[in-house]
């Protein structure tokens, strides 16, 4: 009974820090720390949970664009198709780096939603 007790300790703990949306500088600050690792960095889970990060970004700005689609709303901006972007990894960081540091506050989301904008104009 301890032990069950003691595991839902824990995952209440962890829930809300999981549930925290990464903030931009977050983001560069993790893939800073994978770049020092160099190939070391191919085992580290931080190259998932950045990869899982943008993914999660840009299923949420679809979900947002596809609501205001239903609900009549202009789209705020126009992508091409999911997987079509051709957005690198790369290219990510340095949008990302251009950010004023006041902006870098942001979470990946709305820093993905304003690469987006101005990426794919409608």
């Amino acid at each position: 009974m301890r032990l069950i007790t003691k595991l839902f300790a824990v995952t209440a703990i962890l829930l809300p820090v999981a549930a925290q949306a990464m903030t931009v500088q977050e983001f560069l600050n993790k893939a800073d720390a994978l770049k020092a690792q160099g190939v070391l960095a191919l085992a580290s889970p931080d190259i998932a949970l950045l990869r899982d990060e943008v993914k999660a970004a840009g299923a949420a700005y679809r979900a947002d664009l596809a609501r205001d689609a239903a609900a009549g709303k202009k789209p705020s901006s126009c992508p091409p198709p999911v997987g079509k972007t051709g957005i690198t990894s790369d290219e990510i960081i340095k949008e990302f780096r251009a950010l004023p540091p006041a902006q870098r506050k942001l979470s990946v989301k709305q820093a993905w939603v304003g690469l987006m904008t101005k990426r794919y104009p409608c």
